[in-house]
């Protein structure tokens, strides 16, 4: 029985672990989304009044 709660204790360990790195990638994408379309909106705008 110890056993079967010692592997029980490693593999929620390791979930755990999965589910931070799965937010804290999620939480990068968006950030970089973000940054990203902000950049494109301020090159499209100087574009635009160059244009003009």
């Amino acid at each position: 029985m110890e056993n079967l709660i010692g592997f029980l204790n490693s593999f929620l360990s390791y979930i755990v672990l999965m589910v931070i790195i799965l937010v804290v990638g999620g939480i990068a994408i968006a950030i970089g989304l973000t940054l990203r379309k902000k950049k494109n909106a301020g090159a499209q705008a100087a574009e635009d009044t160059e244009k003009a």
